[in-house]
């Protein structure tokens, strides 16, 4: 059994997308090589409905699936296809691009105003870029959850898990994306295939990933009373990790638990060529791409 080691471990970035949507990016519009084949993780988390309610208004997409679950509030979307509906608590839409489609995303709170989600981008290969626009709409009732002895759950949304499967598939990525929760002081292993580039994002509780026995939390600068201190961060919240390969990620809870998205897909290993919302696999391509959203020729005929 290999257990696989962290590579790295470090916090969401605080940003602000669409109409001034304050959220917390874990990774992307950097290295696209890293987490191959996904390119992007934004955490929408707040309880004040100024700071979302302005959504994502009408905005384009081309090369890329988004795939968007949804914790607490909900989310309207429309494209231009002629496609609306809403995602509730713990519904998944996955959107495959494609070929091009314009649609816009509204996030609105629960009776407390509080909105949660989570959107991540995967990449679409070459041959895939141009396809048909899709979606694949999940209600939370359609997701497994598997429960433990020990009190760990995981719900399986893609992929396939200890037995289960998730109600998403067709993916190009073929990726695997669970919600695991461990609860205090259980230390558990989970299998993960071998190559595939794999990452954990924490959102609640705490945590030690690797073969540890005590989570350490992460080394972070802080100041305290005034003076700027090394400390550990035992949050966990808001924290992505990464890894090398292996068969096997091993996590210690901590003393409030933990809970974490793991999240592993198969490399593309293509060329990106990549501004905004659009991603393709040449500057060429791209420009092309933004022409086509000047002069009206950027959504396709359906194959």
């Amino acid at each position: 059994m290999s257990i696989r080691a962290v590579k790295s471990i470090r916090k969401a970035i605080h940003t602000m997308e669409g109409a001034g949507v304050e959220l917390y990016r874990a990774f992307g519009f950097k290295d696209p090589s890293e987490l191959d084949p996904f390119l992007l993780f934004d955490d929408f988390r707040n309880e004040d409905p100024k700071l979302f309610e302005k959504g994502f208004p009408w905005h384009p997409h081309r090369g890329i699936e988004t795939i968007t679950y949804v914790l607490e509030g909900k989310v309207d979307h429309a494209d231009s296809l002629g496609n609306t509906g809403s995602l509730g608590a713990g519904d998944v839409q996955w959107m495959t691009s494609g070929s091009g489609i314009l649609h816009q995303e509204m996030p609105k709170g629960n009776s407390k105003g509080q909105m949660h989600g989570f959107q991540l981008w995967a990449n679409l290969p070459s041959e895939l870029k141009m396809t048909d626009p899709r979606y694949q709409d999940v209600n939370s009732s359609e997701i497994p959850e598997i429960f433990e002895d020990d009190g760990t759950r995981v719900k399986v949304i893609v992929g396939s898990f200890w037995g289960q499967s998730g109600p998403v598939d067709g993916i190009a990525a073929d990726p695997q994306y669970l919600d695991i929760y461990v609860p205090p002081g259980v230390k558990k292993t989970f299998p993960v295939d071998t190559y595939r580039k794999t990452f954990a994002y924490i959102f609640n509780g705490e945590g030690a990933f690797d073969s540890a026995s005590i989570p350490t939390g992460i080394l972070l600068e802080k100041e305290v009373m005034g003076e700027e201190l090394n400390i550990r961060d035992m949050s966990g919240n808001r924290t992505l990790v990464t890894f090398d390969t292996g068969d096997y990620v091993t996590v210690q809870a901590g003393e409030q638990g933990i809970r974490f998205l793991l999240i592993s897909g198969k490399p593309i290993q293509e060329p990106v060529a990549w501004h905004g919302p659009i991603v393709m696999n040449t500057r060429e391509e791209l420009i092309k791409a933004f022409d086509e959203l000047k002069n009206g020729s950027f959504i396709k005929p359906a194959h």
